[in-house]
């Protein structure tokens, strides 16, 4: 770092970074300021310099406040302090793209690491008030929010803002960051002429050159228009002399078809008159038949009058008739009734002969049952007295009665044995399904693993399908992709082994032999095609070799465990991990390892370690011996995540194997209780029956004595149930002659009504006759009516076919009538003129009209007609060869032609129009740009000259009338033996690029209209002569009275180089002994800094 004592500004701290915290209250963000230069030392700022820059959570700075100066400004400071970030907060901070500066895409990327939100705040010089732009920036939406002097406003506001200032972040020439140096030589000659413009040249200039560019293009088109329009208007004009013979012969055979056309457009008139006389004599004919039609209807009505008067006599009969009905159906009726009382009478003496028989029966059915009691009384009595005394049978019942009871006991007890199996079988059936859904649990766990190797990598879980088809390939065991057999312990551990292993071994088969392994990779790789990973397991296992540190000595800094102790695996795959990724020796921690972090690493000196969140990765340096580390977040566990413990599902598979021997020995118990039971029954049944045959034994005396006393109390009632048949039989003759009485008496009324009923039918047959006789007269009237109306409905339709022939040639007249009127194109309404008419015929439709006066020459029948169409039409036939579409080419050729030429005279005025434009804007643009072109030239020259090399600038112009090939060359010679060259990406070297831009940026420093001036870090490449001469330059420059702001970025400087009274110097300290920022007192740094230099003579 060099300085001056005589330089004015003072170094200003502008951010703090340390590589670890010391303890937890170090992680929090830091504030920092930054001081600015004396008021009085800082000159005066021009139009749109930048006063102030404010940032808060950008890139390396929590925050951090620049005051540069109106002059050259110098940030110095080591690669990685945050120099580059100050570039950045300008570029975006003015509305500037984040991909001009090199390094992202989105502004969210521009946030300190760890920070939701970001600010950069400018504050630009402007005599009527300072113009304050602020842009906070959203990580999250990566979004952006605009202030301008602390109001809310839109990024196109402020853009307009900035432009007001002639502030161009997106020009080289005016801002170069880091990554954009390199590009500056890669400008093209047209590029660096536009960007010179922009930069250095009057408002108008750019606009005059676009505007050229424009007028030119235009004036192009014109040109090329004009030149195609002449050429076409010329083929034309050719091609219509050629067809000139056609068209004339297309006329005569016109002449020929318009005599046709007149020819047809008569012959309609002729068929119309023809149809029209047809008409009116069916029109005659009509009338007459319905003259008959009227006669015929007149005769019919006396017929139709007689019908009615007989149809209302038959109505008066037919209701008498009725009448004399109803009377008989009264009288009827009446008969009925009485027949029906006499039936009912006979009917009740019936009833009582029949109860004196039913008693008579009754009497004789009781001496009968009398006579079979007594003489079942008697052959019980027998019975009874024949029975011998029953012997005693109690014993035996009692001794059954003990066997049946034992009988009993037994079964409940084998029942009682039948219901233990079956709740014993039901408890091991639910056991075994029990089993066996974790089984599927299991099954289903595995499933998903599977699934998610076949969603992510195919060509491995075809190879695991093709491998458990054809393990008989292989000698000794091969075990498929590591994530397939490792099984977590616990899956929240999962992060920490995938970030660990590389995706490529999780999905490697693991081989113990290196001829299994040829023999799977050419199946797979070469024969199938298949993308898959193999790898051997060491010979010698690694799967139990212990840590070098043991897990209790490392538990007070928060490890819980070895990676190798989170998860099982087969032995060969579990030394492969040992071996290659040293999973035994890498500890996992918690938050309490993050938080003493620092700690760890300088006591426990491991290589790899875990936290919760991250893995730290720690290295010595080899050149200083110190200890570097790093740390990365850990990605999302995506394929252990799944845990299948094969262990505990085999202990499960012989588990359901021992159930399922306990249920066959239930069965086989169930089947011989069931056998057991079965005997009992049998036994148990034999006995009830013994049982019940000696109760009936033993209580059969006791029924015959019960059968006698019940037999003798039936036999007694039976004797008092007596009946005196003489006097029922009296009762009942003296009921059946007063109901013979009453039945004369109904008898003779019957008579009487028959009689009656008799003379009514004759009176209704009397009438019935004379009814009949009205009929047949009416019927021979009906007949000869019907006669009559056939002869009517023939002659009505003669009559409708005659007016529908009437309509059909009205319709036809009307249709020849509106075809002749087209043919002649008239309206339906329109009336023929005067000039045309002839006579006027008496049109059906009521409308008068008349061919035209052309059709008197024209014959006068159909024949004629047709005969002279046949003639005229063969006369038109004879001119072949013409294509109606020609004299319409050639006559729309002509009307083309006429508008072409007008085009084209309005053209050549337009072309004249814009080639006079061009004169005068080119006047205007060319003779400013060819002027400050040679002010370029010459201090560039002359920057060269001092450095004993040789440079230009000119204007290069491949065409002078091709606007947008302008351009701007730079020529350099840094060797006395070369010629100049042109300066491009390849010939010069990175150095000799530098010193060139950096020379084209200073000899714009005095001509240029912009407020300030970006270059970050472009004497990277140059050797220490040049370095020292373009500084000289650049402070000799950017120092001078009236030139704009510059910023001026680099890491390093030469010893002894010369400075200015109008430089600002700042300086970017890093490290981890920074004093903090709330400590920082410049005043007393200067008063600390003058005690030291005055006390240094002294000793």
């Amino acid at each position: 770092m060099a300085t001056s004592s005589g330089k004015t500004s003072t170094p200003t701290p502008l951010a703090s970074k340390r590589p670890l915290p010391k303890d937890p209250s170090s992680e929090v963000p830091s504030k920092k300021k930054s001081s600015a230069p004396p008021l009085s030392l800082s000159g005066h700022f021009v139009e749109g310099s930048i006063v102030r820059i404010a940032m808060e959570n950008f890139l390396t700075y929590d925050i951090c406040e620049v005051c540069p100066g109106p002059h050259l400004n110098m940030i110095i400071g080591a690669n990685g302090t945050g120099k580059s970030s100050i570039v950045c907060a300008i570029c975006l901070g003015l509305a500037g793209k984040p991909a001009f500066m090199g390094r992202a895409d989105k502004v969210g990327f521009f946030v300190k690491r760890g920070c939701s939100k970001g600010m950069v705040e400018i504050e630009l010089f402007r005599s009527s008030g300072n113009l304050v732009i602020t842009r906070e920036i959203d990580v999250a939406k990566n979004q952006s929010f605009w202030f301008i002097n602390k109001k809310s406003t839109t990024q196109k506001v402020v853009e307009e803002q900035v432009a007001a200032l002639n502030i161009q972040v997106g020009n080289l020439c005016q801002f170069l960051p880091q990554d954009k140096v390199g590009e500056f030589a890669k400008l093209s000659k047209i590029e660096l002429l536009e960007a010179t413009e922009k930069s250095i040249g009057p408002p108008e200039m750019h606009r005059y050159h676009c505007e050229l560019k424009n007028f030119r293009e235009k004036e192009k088109q014109l040109e090329t228009s004009c030149k195609e329009k002449t050429e076409y208007l010329e083929k034309m004009v050719q091609r219509n002399e050629r067809y000139k013979q056609d068209v004339e012969r297309f006329y005569e055979r016109k002449r020929h078809l318009d005599l046709i056309e007149m020819l047809e457009a008569k012959r309609p008139w002729v068929e119309y008159e023809n149809v029209r006389q047809e008409y009116e004599e069916v029109k005659l004919a009509r009338d007459r038949v319905k003259d008959e039609v009227r006669k015929l209807k007149d005769g019919q009505i006396p017929i139709t009058r007689r019908i009615e008067e007989i149809e209302m006599q038959r109505h008066n009969l037919e209701a008498q008739i009725k009448a004399k009905a109803t009377d008989i159906k009264e009288t009827s009726q009446k008969c009925k009734q009485k027949q029906d009382v006499i039936e009912r009478k006979d009917k009740h003496i019936e009833e009582l002969q029949q109860a004196l028989i039913v008693k008579q029966n009754a009497e004789l059915d009781r001496q009968r049952r009398i006579s079979n009691t007594r003489k079942m009384i008697e052959d019980l009595q027998n019975e009874l007295r024949t029975t011998e005394n029953c012997v005693n049978l109690q014993p035996q019942i009692d001794d059954i009665t003990n066997d049946l009871r034992r009988v009993q006991d037994e079964k409940e007890s084998c029942e009682s044995e039948i219901i233990d199996k079956l709740k014993e079988r039901e408890t091991l059936e639910k056991e075994k399904k029990s089993v066996n859904d974790q089984i599927v649990q299991f099954d289903n766990l595995m499933n998903q693993k599977e699934d998610k190797l076949r969603q992510r990598y195919r060509d491995t879980y075809d190879a695991v399908l093709w491998l458990r088809n054809n393990r008989d390939k292989f000698k000794q065991r091969v075990y498929e992709p590591i994530m397939l057999t490792i099984n977590m312990k616990d899956n929240k551990n999962a992060k920490y082994v995938e970030n660990h292993i590389p995706p490529n071994d999780l999905r490697a088969f693991v081989f113990e032999s290196q001829e299994d392994m040829e023999v799977f990779l050419k199946e797979v790789r070469d024969n199938k095609k298949l993308r898959v990973n193999a790898v051997i397991a060491p010979r010698s296992s690694y799967a139990d070799r212990a840590p070098s540190r043991s897990l209790n000595e490392l538990k007070q800094y928060g490890f819980f465990s070895y990676l190798r102790e989170l998860f099982d695996a087969p032995a060969p795959v579990m030394s492969y991990l040992c071996s290659q990724y040293h999973i035994h020796e890498v500890p996992v921690g918690t938050e309490r390892t993050r938080e003493r972090i620092e700690r760890v690493i300088q006591e426990t000196r491991l290589k790899q370690m875990y936290t919760a969140e991250e893995k730290y990765v720690v290295k010595t340096s080899f050149y200083s011996n110190k200890v570097i580390s790093s740390n990365t977040s850990l990605k999302v566990a995506q394929f252990l995540t799944v845990t299948v413990d094969l262990e505990q599902r085999r202990h499960l598979e012989e588990h359901l194997k021992e159930i399922n021997r306990k249920l066959q020995a239930v069965e086989s118990g169930l089947i011989a209780l069931r056998e057991k039971n079965k005997h009992l029954e049998h036994k148990d049944n034999e006995l009830r029956q013994r049982k019940k045959e000696l109760l009936e034994r033993k209580n059969k005396k006791r029924q015959l004595e019960q059968k006698i006393s019940s037999k003798l109390g039936s036999l007694k009632l039976m004797e008092q149930d007596t009946c005196n048949l003489e006097e029922e039989e009296r009762k009942a003759n003296t009921k059946i002659k007063e109901i013979n009485v009453q039945k004369a008496k109904l008898v003779t009324e019957l008579t009487n009504l028959i009689k009656i009923c008799t003379s009514l039918h004759i009176q209704k047959v009397d009438l019935i006759l004379q009814n009949t006789t009205v009929i047949s007269e009416k019927n021979k009237l009906e007949s000869d009516y019907m006669a009559a109306s056939s002869q009517l409905r023939v002659k009505e339709q003669h009559f409708i076919e005659l007016d529908e022939n009437r309509q059909r040639l009205l319709q036809k007249c009307k249709e020849l009538m509106r075809r002749a009127r087209q043919v002649c194109n008239l309206g339906a309404e329109q009336t023929v003129p005067q000039e045309y008419q002839t006579q006027v015929p008496n049109i059906p439709n009521g409308h008068n009209s008349s061919p035209p006066m052309a059709f008197q020459d024209l014959p006068n029948t159909l024949d004629e007609i047709d005969a002279l169409l046949t003639e005229e039409r063969s006369r038109a036939s004879c001119f072949t060869g013409l294509n109606p579409t020609v004299v319409e080419e050639y006559t729309k050729r002509e009307e083309e032609i006429e508008q072409l030429t007008e085009e084209l005279k309005i053209k050549k005025v337009e072309l004249d129009k814009y080639r006079e434009s061009i004169s005068q804007v080119k006047e205007r643009w060319l003779n400013p740009l060819k002027e400050l072109v040679e002010k370029i030239n010459e201090k560039f020259s002359n920057f060269f000259s001092s450095m004993q090399c040789a440079g230009e600038v000119d204007l290069h112009i491949e065409n002078e009338e091709d606007y947008d090939k302008y351009g701007i060359r730079i020529r350099v010679k840094f060797r006395s033996s070369t010629q100049l060259h042109e300066l491009t990406p390849h010939h010069q070297s990175g150095g000799e690029r530098s010193v060139s831009t950096m020379l084209y940026l200073m000899a714009l420093q005095e001509l240029n209209r912009c407020p300030f001036r970006v270059v970050d870090e472009i004497n990277q490449g140059m050797d220490p002569i040049n370095e020292r001469r373009v500084f000289e330059m650049v402070v000799n420059t950017a120092c001078k009275e009236n030139t704009s702001q510059y910023f001026f970025i680099t890491p390093k400087l030469l010893q002894n180089l010369p400075y200015s009274e109008k430089m600002t110097v700042l300086f970017v300290y890093n490290g981890p002994h920074m004093l903090e920022p709330n400590r920082w007192n410049l005043k007393a740094f200067q008063r600390r800094r003058r005690r030291i230099t005055f006390t240094q003579p002294s000793q």
